[in-house]
């Protein structure tokens, strides 16, 4: 099958003077389809953001990418120059941040800010060309009275206006691939779902390939085609979405999903029970599986070496001793 993307054996430290690296990607594997959703699921913490800047090629300088590979339709994209990623971001793939407060700049207008993506990918185009690409681009997101959100402030809009400015930014150059990080965290429950039914749009009008992060199994399952779980820098399952979501296997999966509120008989039923425990601190990697101080299921072999990934059933994926790790 081919993919458009494809990630192996990625790994990331971050390193800070007189402290041990902090190993925050540990040998993560995954890709994704033409046209298909990925969902990543995870605490906060987990490396989730740090996963999403890798593939832009934008990893703070206190981050180290010590090996692996991310390659977009055949291309490795950590060997290219920085100058090639920048030709790329934006024009094959690009990225809606969680808030989009920050993510616009507050004091220039909106038009201004879409047609600095296009002149940049698009420098060909006149000027009156870029206004009205752009223009078409807050339409297609769902964005009435384009003329006059074209010439506000973001302060201007509301947050579900800002949100779709942000992603009319990122598709105005038609990329291949989105990545949407935690893009509906910061809206109320209406906002939050007119987004999810708007990107689910243009994923079919597009044949846009998504990856959606959040650390909302909910949300999650609004979208997404498949998922992969990760905990501490790691992924510990991966499959269906549907099958993931309703079956889970890993023990993190299952302790993340019995959180949820429950709808019984028309009444919303609380856990009694939450999530104990902290995620470990990536400086201080254990040296048994990462997730066995919080696990109920936990046996003795847990607490000495990691579980590989093994096929516990077609098409799921799992890192756990429960399934012959």
């Amino acid at each position: 099958m081919q993919f458009l993307l494809e990630v192996r054996d990625l790994r990331v430290d971050y390193v800070s003077d007189g402290l041990p690296p902090a190993w925050v990607l540990r040998g993560i594997t995954l890709t994704v389809a033409e046209g298909e959703c990925l969902g990543i699921l995870g605490e906060s913490g987990c490396g989730k953001t740090t996963l999403a800047l890798a593939l832009l090629g934008l990893l703070p300088d206190s981050a180290a990418l010590r090996e692996g590979s991310i390659c977009l339709r055949g291309r490795d994209l950590l060997q290219l120059t920085e100058r090639e990623i920048e030709k790329l971001r934006g024009e094959e793939l690009s990225i809606v941040f969680q808030d989009p407060s920050s993510a616009l700049h507050p004091v220039r207008r909106v038009g201004a800010q879409l047609t600095d993506v296009i002149y940049a990918h698009r420098p060909g185009l006149s000027g009156g060309q870029r206004r009205e690409l752009g223009e078409a681009t807050l339409k297609e997101v769902g964005l009435a009275d384009t003329e006059r959100i074209f010439f506000s402030y973001p302060h201007e809009l509301s947050g579900g206006q800002r949100q779709r400015v942000v992603i009319a930014q990122a598709l105005v150059c038609r990329p291949a691939l989105l990545i949407a990080d935690e893009p509906t965290s910061s809206l109320d429950t209406t906002v939050q779902a007119e987004i999810l039914a708007l990107l689910n749009r243009l994923r079919r009008e597009r044949r846009l390939s998504l990856i959606f992060i959040s650390h909302n199994p909910a949300v999650i399952s609004e979208v997404a085609d498949r998922v992969v779980v990760i905990y501490a820098g790691q992924i510990v399952e991966e499959g269906s979405a549907r099958e993931v979501l309703v079956s889970p296997l890993h023990p993190f999966t299952q302790a993340l999903l019995s959180c949820l509120p429950t709808d019984k008989g028309g009444s919303q039923v609380f856990p009694a029970a939450a999530l104990l425990g902290t995620a470990p601190d990536p400086v201080e990697t254990p040296l048994g599986c990462a997730f066995a101080p919080r696990c109920k299921d936990r046996m003795a072999e847990c607490e000495l070496r990691m579980a590989a990934e093994v096929c516990a059933q077609p098409g799921r994926q799992v890192r756990c001793f429960k399934y012959g790790g």
